[in-house]
């Protein structure tokens, strides 16, 4: 029987001999993980189960990063929750200063592999397809039995190939590739479904970008989105896989719910204006737009490409004096990278305020949240009212060439007019 790759991953993780889209099936964990909001209210819910313990520590990962540093009382009670029941448990934890935001982590700590089933508490658990891997986010009621049991129900998807072709243009890059794709079939376009990007123009994305692209799958209602492992995810696994792998791929006569056919010649950077990231247009069509806050980070967009490209539009210019610039490397490891590369200090000096890592801002917890009517370009992943502030703030996402240029235009302008 041909199968997708999606198929195949989760037949391996079943008792199943075969299976079918659309039914639903008992599947089993590589990697259980959760954050300082989703963990504790997992842990209460595993504890009203009258589980005591989790059904392998090895294969359990909490990291502190919504509210990591904590901003309050309450947020600091929440990470201290997370400490003490990763303690008392016996598995990994990454807090401050030793780790960064979960799916950027995760996959430079060698957690994720292809062929894996990944069981996260937060949706954009979907990050981990760029590796091949089966990432899903649950809610902390399933996230419960999953430490407890190792294994939750899933509706076996459906598969869209989204095929990429041509060569990009200077500017655009994977941000661009996944908003090209949510601008064409929107916001619920993919639900119950897998985004899955094949073709050279999949091949020719780096690691960093098919990490961009995999992590707003989820903004198109998608259960992941995949890319099948190849010499590209060999070379990045190189020293950091965990475990062994082989590489698989979609049957060529694989039944596909859907093609999508995306020419990346004909692309140009792109902008989702609020208050849906299905709200996409050509920067062409956004310029002039005033902007009060440009935020680069998120474990979408936070990795060293992201911020060398920041660097290349900043290096030499300064931020504009109506606008704030914040900065957010995803991991420490990255910080320290470019660190060492000199991107930080291009940063400072062009007026920009470097973060710790953190998802601080980006859902709306802290370190540069927007007031009543002010503009955020952001290479964050959602830009729902509200979400990063007040509900009378407007947020547009778009890559970090063009978040970098508005920071040092004050507006939203096409980013050769400032390189």
């Amino acid at each position: 029987m041909a199968l997708t790759l999606t198929e195949k991953i989760l037949l391996a993780h079943t008792d199943r001999d075969e299976l079918t889209p659309g039914e639903v099936v008992l599947v089993r964990c590589d990697v259980v993980m959760a954050n300082d909001v989703s963990g504790p209210v997992a842990f209460r819910a595993m504890k009203k189960m009258g589980a005591e313990r989790v059904f392998d520590p090895s294969k359990v990962v909490m990291v502190a990063d919504h509210f990591m540093p904590a901003k309050d009382a309450r947020s600091a009670g929440l990470l201290k929750s997370l400490k003490d029941w990763s303690d008392e448990q016996g598995v990994t934890y990454y807090g401050q200063g030793r780790g960064g935001i979960e799916h950027t982590l995760l996959a430079e700590e060698g957690w994720v592999t292809p062929g894996i089933v990944l069981a996260g508490g937060d949706s954009h658990t979907c990050t981990h397809g760029a590796l091949g891997a089966f990432g899903t986010g649950l809610g902390s009621t399933d996230i419960a039995a999953c430490l407890a049991l190792g294994e939750f129900w899933q509706a076996v998807p459906e598969t869209i190939l989204v095929r990429l072709t041509g060569d990009r243009s200077k500017y655009v890059t994977g941000k661009d590739v996944i908003l090209a794709v949510i601008g064409r079939i929107g916001v619920a376009g993919g639900t119950n479904q897998v985004l899955e990007f094949t073709g050279e123009g999949a091949a020719g994305l780096s690691m960093d970008e098919r990490l961009a692209v995999a992590n707003m799958a989820v903004e198109a209602g998608s259960e992941t989105g995949l890319f099948a492992a190849d010499e590209v995810t060999g070379k990045y696994l190189e020293g950091r896989a965990r475990r062994p792998w082989t590489a698989e791929a979609s049957d060529p006569d694989a039944h596909f719910s859907g093609v999508l056919d995306i020419d990346l010649s004909a692309l140009a950077p792109l902008v989702s204006k609020p208050h849906s990231p299905g709200n996409v247009v050509p920067v062409s069509d956004a310029t002039g737009t005033k902007i009060d806050q440009v935020y680069i980070g998120n474990c979408s967009n936070g990795t060293m490409t992201d911020l060398r490209q920041t660097a290349e539009m900043l290096r030499g210019h300064k931020v504009h004096a109506d606008t704030r610039a914040i900065i957010v490397p995803a991991t420490q490891d990255i910080y320290r990278r470019a660190m060492a590369e000199g991107l930080l200090d291009i940063f400072v000096e062009a007026g920009a305020i470097v973060s710790t890592p953190t998802c601080g801002a980006c859902f709306g917890g802290h370190n540069g949240v927007m007031g009543p009517g002010e503009n955020a370009l952001t290479t964050t992943n959602r830009n729902f009212k509200g979400r990063m502030g007040s509900g009378e703030a407007g947020v547009f996402l778009a890559n970090a060439y063009v978040a970098a240029a508005a920071a040092v235009a004050g507006e939203i302008v096409e980013p050769h007019e400032v390189h």
